[in-house]
């Protein structure tokens, strides 16, 4: 699916908090996620539907000591998220992006426990207990 298909399949309003998305990451510099991937949206569905700019959580293959990281959150396929593998959250990752200039495809939508999860790393990466 090119640029210009996926922002019409996706537009602002259907983009929504926990949507897994893919998208092209790059260019990136130093240690920064890149290339196209899977990422999950963390931006509250105000923002999703009024600005283009939205933040994101990229998504990472799962290995065992990527999975020992408190900040790293553990998500295991299936038909309702759209992975194909099991995965981590990597929420020391979270990055703005364009969806207009970066979306590439809609996957699915994670469970209400893995984004609990989610926000309980994003808490403390950002400090906000």
């Amino acid at each position: 699916m090119d640029e210009c298909s996926a922002v019409r399949v996706a537009n602002m309003s259907s983009l929504k908090r926990g949507l897994v998305i893919d998208v092209n990451l790059d260019p990136t510099k130093g240690s920064e996620t890149g290339k196209i991937r899977p990422c999950v949206i963390v931006t509250n569905n105000t923002y999703n539907a009024r600005v283009p700019v939205i933040q994101v959580v990229p998504l990472t293959a799962w290995i065992e000591r990527k999975a020992g990281i408190i900040t790293n959150v553990e998500i295991v396929p299936s038909s309702h998220n759209g992975l194909t593998k099991k995965t981590v959250a990597d929420c020391l990752q979270t990055r703005p992006i364009d969806h207009r200039a970066r979306l590439v495809n809609v996957r699915g939508e994670l469970e209400d426990e893995i984004m609990a999860k989610i926000d309980d790393a994003l808490k403390i990466v950002f400090d906000l207990a």
